[in-house]
């Protein structure tokens, strides 16, 4: 049976080295391999570029807690955000683990271009920022729920993810006042707590102002001490679709350095079912 592949893009930097370490950690818990890719922009540069590696690697290596998860690296000669598709597909990855300076960082290390990469994907991205991953993984996953019905699409995956790490979930749903929403987040909430509680997995559901809900999901996630913040793009080039292309910086660099797990919409519905099952 093939395993399971995670990919880590690698520039050297430390938060890329925590990138590692996250996909290290969740590789051992779903008996995965890391596959950590380098880009170079001219063939030159590979030599130098593997003999950087090989130190990076050797340094992943010594991470005791993940001693028995193999690792191995790739050098490519062309552009990171063309590569990073190119390298996941070829690998067939199942979570594509990138590190981000902050706001600053998002803005420098990706541009529209790796936003694009990262909206486009049928690969789930993990992005990091320069924080560590407990020992036992994600503990607390914090899901956003909004009322588009795509959002759904990442209640699997999140599942899975439960399963392997024992985490808790917790959802957070916008409040609105119309009526006719107000059913349908009545409708979430009850969806939300069947469908993790179906699977055996600990939920709790909270409303939260629609108003600034992106910044309310960042408090309720430092609040529960979350892990990992789970969004999904529902709109093509946007990430978090309805509430605003300006916000996904908000969601991803947020300041308690909590990663981000983001999800592209795709046709089936049962898609995610095959990822980390």
């Amino acid at each position: 049976m093939t395993k399971k592949k995670l990919l880590v893009p690698y520039d050297f930097s430390e938060v890329a080295d925590s990138a590692i370490e996250h996909a290290l950690v969740t590789a051992k818990a779903v008996d995965a391999e890391v596959h950590i890719l380098h880009v170079v922009s001219k063939k030159e540069a590979i030599k130098e570029a593997k003999e950087k590696l090989e130190v990076a690697l050797a340094k992943a290596k010594s991470i005791s807690r993940v001693k028995d998860v193999n690792i191995e690296a790739h050098v490519r000669v062309g552009n990171i955000f063309d590569d990073i598709s190119d390298v996941s597909l070829e690998l067939g990855a199942e979570l594509i683990f990138m590190g981000t300076h902050g706001a600053h960082g998002w803005q420098h290390i990706t541009g529209s271009h790796a936003l694009k990469v990262v909206t486009n994907s049928a690969t789930p991205f993990v992005i990091v920022q320069e924080s560590k991953i407990d020992v036992n993984g994600y503990n607390d996953i914090v899901v956003p729920l909004d009322l588009e019905k795509e959002t759904k699409q990442k209640l699997t995956l999140v599942a899975n993810m439960a399963k392997y790490f024992n985490s808790r979930v917790h959802v957070i749903i916008p409040d609105e006042t119309d009526e006719f929403l107000k059913h349908t987040i009545k409708a979430n909430i009850i969806f939300a707590n069947k469908f993790f509680g179906d699977r055996g997995i600990q939920c709790t559901t909270t409303l939260a102002p629609a108003s600034g809900f992106e910044k309310e999901v960042v408090k309720h996630a430092i609040k529960v001490n979350g892990d990992l913040i789970a969004i999904m793009n529902t709109q093509k080039n946007q990430i978090l679709g309805a509430w605003g292309a300006n916000h996904e910086q908000y969601i991803i660099t947020n300041d308690a350095k909590i990663p981000a797990l983001i999800l592209n919409p795709i046709n089936a519905s049962n898609a995610y079912q095959a990822i980390f099952t």
